[in-house]
Protein backbone atom coordinates (compact mmCIF):
# COMPACT_ATOMS: atom_id res chain seq x y z
CA UNK A 1 0.00 0.00 0.00
CA UNK A 2 1.14 3.06 -0.66
CA UNK A 3 1.93 5.72 2.00
CA UNK A 4 -0.31 8.36 0.75
CA UNK A 5 -3.43 5.74 0.52
CA UNK A 6 -2.24 4.53 4.21
CA UNK A 7 -2.18 8.30 5.54
CA UNK A 8 -5.83 9.19 3.85
CA UNK A 9 -7.17 6.30 5.13
CA UNK A 10 -5.99 6.91 8.81
CA UNK A 11 -6.89 10.65 8.13
CA UNK A 12 -10.47 9.00 7.44
CA UNK A 13 -11.11 6.80 10.30
CA UNK A 14 -9.23 8.10 13.03
CA UNK A 15 -11.27 11.00 15.53
CA UNK A 16 -11.28 13.86 15.22
CA UNK A 17 -10.37 16.85 17.39
CA UNK A 18 -13.66 18.99 16.11
CA UNK A 19 -16.67 16.53 16.45
CA UNK A 20 -18.29 18.44 13.32
CA UNK A 21 -15.88 16.95 10.55
CA UNK A 22 -16.62 13.72 11.36
CA UNK A 23 -20.47 14.70 11.63
CA UNK A 24 -20.38 16.19 7.95
CA UNK A 25 -18.16 13.22 6.64
CA UNK A 26 -21.26 10.73 7.95
CA UNK A 27 -23.60 13.75 5.96
CA UNK A 28 -21.59 13.65 2.93
CA UNK A 29 -21.52 9.44 2.89
CA UNK A 30 -25.24 9.53 3.30
CA UNK A 31 -26.18 12.44 0.91
CA UNK A 32 -24.37 10.38 -1.67
CA UNK A 33 -25.77 7.04 -0.56
CA UNK A 34 -29.28 8.87 -0.79
CA UNK A 35 -29.09 9.89 -4.37
CA UNK A 36 -27.32 7.10 -6.04
CA UNK A 37 -30.54 5.47 -4.47
CA UNK A 38 -33.33 7.77 -5.69
CA UNK A 39 -31.13 7.56 -8.93
CA UNK A 40 -31.71 3.73 -9.41
CA UNK A 41 -34.99 3.37 -8.27
CA UNK A 42 -36.31 6.42 -10.19
CA UNK A 43 -35.02 5.27 -13.27
CA UNK A 44 -35.63 1.57 -13.00
CA UNK A 45 -39.41 2.87 -12.45
CA UNK A 46 -39.21 4.79 -15.66
CA UNK A 47 -37.62 1.58 -17.17
CA UNK A 48 -40.52 -0.68 -16.04
CA UNK A 49 -43.48 2.09 -17.33
CA UNK A 50 -42.02 2.14 -20.58
CA UNK A 51 -41.57 -1.90 -21.17
CA UNK A 52 -45.06 -2.24 -19.44
CA UNK A 53 -46.74 0.52 -22.07
CA UNK A 54 -44.37 -1.18 -24.94
CA UNK A 55 -46.11 -4.64 -24.40
CA UNK A 56 -49.40 -3.12 -24.18
CA UNK A 57 -49.08 -1.20 -27.06
CA UNK A 58 -47.54 -4.31 -29.62
CA UNK A 59 -49.81 -6.69 -28.17
CA UNK A 60 -53.22 -5.15 -28.72
CA UNK A 61 -51.92 -3.52 -32.19
CA UNK A 62 -49.78 -4.79 -35.11
CA UNK A 63 -46.07 -3.92 -35.67
CA UNK A 64 -46.83 -2.12 -38.57
CA UNK A 65 -50.07 -1.23 -40.20
CA UNK A 66 -50.39 -0.72 -44.21
CA UNK A 67 -53.39 1.13 -45.15
CA UNK A 68 -54.66 3.25 -48.03
CA UNK A 69 -57.19 5.63 -49.11
CA UNK A 70 -60.67 4.64 -50.00
CA UNK A 71 -59.86 0.89 -48.91
CA UNK A 72 -57.53 -1.68 -50.10
CA UNK A 73 -59.89 -3.51 -52.34
CA UNK A 74 -58.29 -6.76 -52.81
CA UNK A 75 -56.40 -7.49 -49.98
CA UNK A 76 -55.84 -11.52 -50.33
CA UNK A 77 -53.08 -10.71 -52.77
CA UNK A 78 -51.39 -8.48 -50.45
CA UNK A 79 -51.69 -10.77 -47.30
CA UNK A 80 -50.00 -13.54 -49.50
CA UNK A 81 -46.73 -11.94 -50.14
CA UNK A 82 -46.76 -10.58 -46.72
CA UNK A 83 -47.26 -14.03 -45.45
CA UNK A 84 -44.08 -15.17 -47.53
CA UNK A 85 -41.73 -11.69 -46.47
CA UNK A 86 -38.82 -12.32 -44.72
CA UNK A 87 -39.00 -11.35 -40.62
CA UNK A 88 -43.28 -11.23 -41.05
CA UNK A 89 -44.51 -13.83 -38.27
CA UNK A 90 -48.32 -13.07 -39.30
CA UNK A 91 -50.64 -10.52 -41.22
CA UNK A 92 -54.11 -9.99 -41.01
CA UNK A 93 -56.63 -7.36 -42.42
CA UNK A 94 -58.65 -4.97 -40.49
CA UNK A 95 -61.24 -2.51 -40.61
CA UNK A 96 -60.86 0.37 -37.33
CA UNK A 97 -62.99 3.33 -37.17
CA UNK A 98 -65.07 4.96 -34.54
CA UNK A 99 -68.58 4.56 -33.82
CA UNK A 100 -71.34 5.76 -31.40
CA UNK A 101 -72.17 2.62 -29.12
CA UNK A 102 -75.90 2.53 -27.52
CA UNK A 103 -76.58 0.65 -24.04
CA UNK A 104 -80.27 1.22 -23.64
CA UNK A 105 -81.31 5.05 -23.32
CA UNK A 106 -76.92 5.65 -22.92
CA UNK A 107 -74.01 6.02 -25.83
CA UNK A 108 -70.65 6.32 -25.96
CA UNK A 109 -68.65 6.50 -28.92
CA UNK A 110 -66.02 3.84 -29.09
CA UNK A 111 -63.18 2.45 -31.89
CA UNK A 112 -65.20 -0.32 -33.73
CA UNK A 113 -62.60 -2.69 -35.24
CA UNK A 114 -63.70 -5.45 -37.51
CA UNK A 115 -61.25 -8.21 -37.46
CA UNK A 116 -60.24 -11.39 -39.74
CA UNK A 117 -60.86 -13.62 -36.38
CA UNK A 118 -58.49 -16.52 -37.70
CA UNK A 119 -55.84 -14.52 -39.15
CA UNK A 120 -55.66 -12.01 -35.69
CA UNK A 121 -54.25 -14.58 -33.51
CA UNK A 122 -50.86 -14.08 -35.47
CA UNK A 123 -50.38 -10.69 -35.48
CA UNK A 124 -52.24 -9.52 -32.01
CA UNK A 125 -52.49 -11.24 -28.43
CA UNK A 126 -56.06 -10.54 -28.25
CA UNK A 127 -56.87 -14.51 -27.76
CA UNK A 128 -55.00 -14.25 -24.93
CA UNK A 129 -56.47 -11.34 -23.33
CA UNK A 130 -59.96 -12.77 -23.41
CA UNK A 131 -61.07 -13.40 -19.76
CA UNK A 132 -64.74 -14.69 -21.35
CA UNK A 133 -66.49 -15.68 -23.98
CA UNK A 134 -64.79 -16.42 -27.50
CA UNK A 135 -63.02 -15.07 -30.83
CA UNK A 136 -65.43 -17.32 -32.82
CA UNK A 137 -67.97 -14.35 -34.17
CA UNK A 138 -70.88 -14.10 -36.75
CA UNK A 139 -72.11 -10.76 -38.08
CA UNK A 140 -74.27 -9.97 -34.99
CA UNK A 141 -71.54 -10.87 -32.15
CA UNK A 142 -69.11 -8.36 -30.28
CA UNK A 143 -66.50 -8.73 -27.66
CA UNK A 144 -65.93 -5.76 -25.25
CA UNK A 145 -62.90 -4.22 -22.97
CA UNK A 146 -63.82 -4.89 -19.60
CA UNK A 147 -63.85 -1.14 -18.19
CA UNK A 148 -66.34 -0.40 -21.10
CA UNK A 149 -68.30 -3.60 -19.99
CA UNK A 150 -67.87 -2.13 -16.07
CA UNK A 151 -68.97 1.11 -17.06
CA UNK A 152 -72.05 -0.03 -18.41
CA UNK A 153 -72.37 -3.29 -16.57
CA UNK A 154 -72.39 -5.41 -19.54
CA UNK A 155 -71.79 -8.93 -19.65
CA UNK A 156 -72.63 -11.53 -22.04
CA UNK A 157 -75.57 -12.34 -24.12
CA UNK A 158 -76.24 -8.44 -23.64
CA UNK A 159 -77.92 -6.71 -26.63
CA UNK A 160 -76.40 -3.44 -27.84
CA UNK A 161 -76.80 -1.37 -30.66
CA UNK A 162 -74.15 0.24 -33.31
CA UNK A 163 -74.57 3.40 -34.98
CA UNK A 164 -72.56 3.69 -38.14
CA UNK A 165 -71.04 7.25 -38.94
CA UNK A 166 -72.28 6.61 -42.41
CA UNK A 167 -75.92 7.89 -42.69
CA UNK A 168 -76.34 7.03 -38.90
CA UNK A 169 -77.48 3.36 -40.16
CA UNK A 170 -77.84 1.09 -36.80
CA UNK A 171 -76.79 -2.82 -36.05
CA UNK A 172 -77.81 -4.55 -33.02
CA UNK A 173 -75.00 -6.95 -31.60
CA UNK A 174 -75.00 -9.40 -29.00
CA UNK A 175 -72.06 -9.45 -26.31
CA UNK A 176 -69.95 -12.89 -26.47
CA UNK A 177 -66.43 -12.13 -25.36
CA UNK A 178 -64.97 -9.30 -22.75
CA UNK A 179 -61.33 -9.07 -22.88
CA UNK A 180 -59.20 -7.14 -20.68
CA UNK A 181 -55.54 -5.94 -22.08
CA UNK A 182 -54.30 -4.53 -19.59
CA UNK A 183 -54.17 -0.78 -21.16
CA UNK A 184 -56.87 1.45 -19.84
CA UNK A 185 -57.25 3.03 -23.12
CA UNK A 186 -58.20 0.11 -25.01
CA UNK A 187 -60.41 -1.89 -22.66
CA UNK A 188 -62.39 1.06 -22.15
CA UNK A 189 -62.94 2.48 -25.95
CA UNK A 190 -62.38 -0.55 -28.27
CA UNK A 191 -64.68 -3.39 -29.14
CA UNK A 192 -64.66 -6.10 -31.91
CA UNK A 193 -66.75 -7.85 -34.34
CA UNK A 194 -65.63 -9.88 -37.55
CA UNK A 195 -64.60 -8.08 -40.47
CA UNK A 196 -67.92 -8.99 -42.39
CA UNK A 197 -70.16 -7.14 -40.03
CA UNK A 198 -67.57 -4.15 -39.84
CA UNK A 199 -67.76 -4.23 -43.61
CA UNK A 200 -71.75 -3.36 -43.76
CA UNK A 201 -71.31 -0.96 -40.79
CA UNK A 202 -68.63 1.08 -42.54
CA UNK A 203 -70.34 0.23 -45.97
CA UNK A 204 -66.74 -0.66 -47.83
CA UNK A 205 -68.31 -3.37 -49.80
CA UNK A 206 -65.29 -6.10 -49.38
CA UNK A 207 -62.62 -3.86 -48.88
CA UNK A 208 -60.78 -3.64 -45.96
CA UNK A 209 -59.44 -0.80 -43.84
CA UNK A 210 -56.03 -1.59 -43.45
CA UNK A 211 -53.79 -4.42 -42.84
CA UNK A 212 -51.70 -5.14 -39.54
CA UNK A 213 -48.20 -7.32 -40.03
CA UNK A 214 -46.70 -8.85 -36.88
CA UNK A 215 -42.21 -9.35 -36.80
CA UNK A 216 -40.56 -11.45 -35.19
CA UNK A 217 -38.35 -8.32 -34.04
CA UNK A 218 -40.58 -5.11 -33.26
CA UNK A 219 -36.78 -3.26 -32.97
CA UNK A 220 -36.80 -3.99 -37.25
CA UNK A 221 -40.18 -2.02 -37.79
CA UNK A 222 -38.38 1.17 -39.32
CA UNK A 223 -36.77 -1.03 -41.55
CA UNK A 224 -38.64 -3.22 -43.02
CA UNK A 225 -41.53 -0.20 -42.92
CA UNK A 226 -39.40 1.77 -45.23
CA UNK A 227 -38.88 -1.51 -47.57
CA UNK A 228 -42.83 -1.72 -48.08
CA UNK A 229 -43.18 2.04 -48.86
CA UNK A 230 -40.52 1.60 -51.33
CA UNK A 231 -42.29 -1.59 -52.61
CA UNK A 232 -46.16 -0.85 -52.18
CA UNK A 233 -45.95 3.04 -53.72
CA UNK A 234 -47.08 6.20 -52.06
CA UNK A 235 -50.84 4.76 -52.62
CA UNK A 236 -50.04 3.11 -49.87
CA UNK A 237 -49.67 4.34 -45.99
CA UNK A 238 -47.40 2.21 -44.19
CA UNK A 239 -46.87 2.94 -40.32
CA UNK A 240 -44.91 1.41 -37.80
CA UNK A 241 -45.80 1.24 -33.78
CA UNK A 242 -42.67 3.42 -32.84
CA UNK A 243 -44.24 6.13 -35.34
CA UNK A 244 -47.78 5.76 -34.23
CA UNK A 245 -47.10 6.03 -30.81
CA UNK A 246 -43.56 8.60 -30.93
CA UNK A 247 -45.44 11.88 -29.11
CA UNK A 248 -45.89 9.16 -25.75
CA UNK A 249 -42.63 7.82 -25.73
CA UNK A 250 -41.01 11.33 -26.45
CA UNK A 251 -42.93 12.20 -23.26
CA UNK A 252 -41.57 9.05 -21.69
CA UNK A 253 -37.91 9.50 -22.80
CA UNK A 254 -38.40 13.16 -21.18
CA UNK A 255 -39.62 12.56 -18.23
CA UNK A 256 -37.22 10.07 -17.56
CA UNK A 257 -34.08 12.54 -18.29
CA UNK A 258 -36.03 15.44 -15.97
CA UNK A 259 -36.29 13.02 -13.26
CA UNK A 260 -32.78 11.91 -13.82
CA UNK A 261 -31.36 15.22 -13.69
CA UNK A 262 -33.43 16.01 -10.62
CA UNK A 263 -32.33 13.07 -8.47
CA UNK A 264 -28.75 13.47 -9.58
CA UNK A 265 -28.63 17.18 -7.38
CA UNK A 266 -29.09 15.17 -4.48
CA UNK A 267 -25.74 13.38 -5.14
CA UNK A 268 -23.83 17.26 -6.36
CA UNK A 269 -25.50 18.69 -3.18
CA UNK A 270 -23.68 15.48 -1.25
CA UNK A 271 -20.38 16.68 -3.06
CA UNK A 272 -20.54 20.14 -1.14
CA UNK A 273 -20.17 18.22 1.81
CA UNK A 274 -17.28 16.70 0.35
CA UNK A 275 -15.62 20.08 -0.46
CA UNK A 276 -16.62 21.53 3.20
CA UNK A 277 -15.33 18.17 4.65
CA UNK A 278 -11.92 18.45 3.08
CA UNK A 279 -11.50 22.00 3.24
CA UNK A 280 -12.20 21.34 7.65
CA UNK A 281 -9.75 18.37 7.14
CA UNK A 282 -6.91 20.31 6.00
CA UNK A 283 -7.38 22.95 8.60
CA UNK A 284 -7.07 20.56 10.73
CA UNK A 285 -4.01 18.61 9.96
CA UNK A 286 -2.12 22.01 8.74
CA UNK A 287 0.49 20.84 11.14
CA UNK A 288 0.67 17.26 10.13
CA UNK A 289 1.19 18.79 6.18
CA UNK A 290 4.14 21.36 7.46
CA UNK A 291 5.78 18.15 8.73
CA UNK A 292 4.79 15.77 5.64
CA UNK A 293 6.42 18.83 3.39
CA UNK A 294 9.65 18.97 5.45
CA UNK A 295 10.72 15.50 5.34
CA UNK A 296 10.13 15.54 1.79
CA UNK A 297 6.65 14.81 0.57
CA UNK A 298 6.03 17.01 -2.19
CA UNK A 299 2.65 18.74 -3.51
CA UNK A 300 1.55 16.02 -5.60
CA UNK A 301 1.82 13.60 -2.73
CA UNK A 302 -0.40 16.10 -0.56
CA UNK A 303 -2.99 16.41 -3.06
CA UNK A 304 -3.07 12.65 -3.46
CA UNK A 305 -3.71 12.17 0.91
CA UNK A 306 -6.89 14.34 0.91
CA UNK A 307 -7.90 13.15 -2.84
CA UNK A 308 -8.06 9.47 -1.64
CA UNK A 309 -10.35 10.68 1.63
CA UNK A 310 -12.92 12.61 -1.01
CA UNK A 311 -12.59 9.42 -3.20
CA UNK A 312 -13.17 7.04 0.12
CA UNK A 313 -16.14 9.40 0.89
CA UNK A 314 -17.73 8.85 -2.88
CA UNK A 315 -16.86 5.12 -2.90
CA UNK A 316 -18.29 4.34 0.70
CA UNK A 317 -21.43 6.65 0.08
CA UNK A 318 -22.35 4.92 -3.67
CA UNK A 319 -21.72 1.46 -2.47
CA UNK A 320 -24.18 1.92 0.24
CA UNK A 321 -26.45 3.39 -2.75
CA UNK A 322 -26.35 1.08 -4.47
CA UNK A 323 -27.20 -1.54 -2.09
CA UNK A 324 -30.08 0.51 -0.70
CA UNK A 325 -31.65 1.16 -4.32
CA UNK A 326 -31.37 -3.11 -5.27
CA UNK A 327 -33.45 -3.22 -2.48
CA UNK A 328 -35.81 -0.45 -2.91
CA UNK A 329 -36.33 -2.09 -6.47
CA UNK A 330 -37.31 -5.34 -4.87
CA UNK A 331 -39.54 -3.47 -2.69
CA UNK A 332 -41.13 -1.06 -5.11
CA UNK A 333 -41.85 -4.10 -7.28
CA UNK A 334 -43.61 -6.02 -5.18
CA UNK A 335 -47.57 -5.66 -5.00
CA UNK A 336 -47.34 -2.73 -2.36
CA UNK A 337 -48.74 0.51 -4.65
CA UNK A 338 -51.35 0.27 -6.93
CA UNK A 339 -51.65 2.08 -10.00
CA UNK A 340 -54.98 4.19 -10.90
CA UNK A 341 -55.74 3.10 -14.39
CA UNK A 342 -57.75 5.49 -15.71
CA UNK A 343 -54.87 8.06 -14.71
CA UNK A 344 -51.69 6.07 -15.68
CA UNK A 345 -53.61 3.94 -18.54
CA UNK A 346 -52.36 0.65 -17.41
CA UNK A 347 -53.64 -1.75 -15.00
CA UNK A 348 -50.61 -3.12 -12.83
CA UNK A 349 -50.91 -4.39 -9.60
CA UNK A 350 -47.27 -3.03 -8.03
CA UNK A 351 -45.12 -0.19 -9.84
CA UNK A 352 -43.48 -1.40 -12.96
CA UNK A 353 -39.70 -1.85 -12.26
CA UNK A 354 -37.26 -2.89 -14.59
CA UNK A 355 -33.48 -2.60 -13.31
CA UNK A 356 -30.67 -2.11 -16.54
CA UNK A 357 -27.17 -2.67 -15.56
CA UNK A 358 -26.18 -0.09 -18.07
CA UNK A 359 -28.18 2.58 -16.19
CA UNK A 360 -26.74 1.48 -13.22
CA UNK A 361 -22.92 1.47 -13.97
CA UNK A 362 -23.61 5.23 -15.61
CA UNK A 363 -24.84 6.29 -11.97
CA UNK A 364 -22.15 4.52 -10.07
CA UNK A 365 -19.54 6.12 -12.37
CA UNK A 366 -21.42 9.47 -12.57
CA UNK A 367 -21.04 9.72 -8.61
CA UNK A 368 -17.65 8.48 -8.03
CA UNK A 369 -16.42 11.14 -10.91
CA UNK A 370 -18.17 13.90 -9.04
CA UNK A 371 -16.84 12.98 -5.94
CA UNK A 372 -13.44 13.07 -7.35
CA UNK A 373 -13.98 16.40 -8.33
CA UNK A 374 -15.29 17.24 -5.19
CA UNK A 375 -11.63 16.89 -4.09
CA UNK A 376 -9.85 19.51 -6.30
CA UNK A 377 -10.24 22.56 -4.76
CA UNK A 378 -9.07 20.98 -1.03
CA UNK A 379 -6.77 18.80 -2.27
CA UNK A 380 -4.92 21.88 -4.36
CA UNK A 381 -5.28 24.16 -1.47
CA UNK A 382 -3.27 21.51 1.02
CA UNK A 383 -0.69 21.10 -1.71
CA UNK A 384 -0.45 25.10 -1.50
CA UNK A 385 0.37 24.86 1.93
CA UNK A 386 3.86 26.59 3.26
CA UNK A 387 5.86 24.19 5.68
CA UNK A 388 7.66 27.29 7.24
CA UNK A 389 4.34 29.22 7.62
CA UNK A 390 2.64 25.94 9.63
CA UNK A 391 5.01 25.15 11.82
CA UNK A 392 6.27 28.40 12.40
CA UNK A 393 3.97 28.88 15.51
CA UNK A 394 4.61 25.53 16.66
Amino acid sequence: MKWELFISWRYFIAKRKQRFISFISLISILGIALGVMTLMAVISVMNGFGKELRQKLVGANPHIIIEKHGGIENPAELLADLDNAEHVLGASAHIRDKVLLKIGEEATGVIFRGIDTVRETKVTQIEEYLVAGTLNLTDTEIIIGSELAKSFYLGLGDELTVISPYRGRSFNFRVVGIFTSGFYEYDANLVLSNIEAAQKIFNLQGAVGGIGVKLDNIYQAPGIRQALERKLGRSFWVRDWIQMNKNLFRAIKLEKIVQFIISALIVVVACFSIVGTLIMMVMEKTKDIGILKAIGANNREVRKIFTFVGVVIGILGTSIGVCAGVLLCRVLRNEIFTLPADVYYMAVEGLPVEMRWLDSAVIVVGALIVSLLATIYPAHQAAKLNPAETLRYE
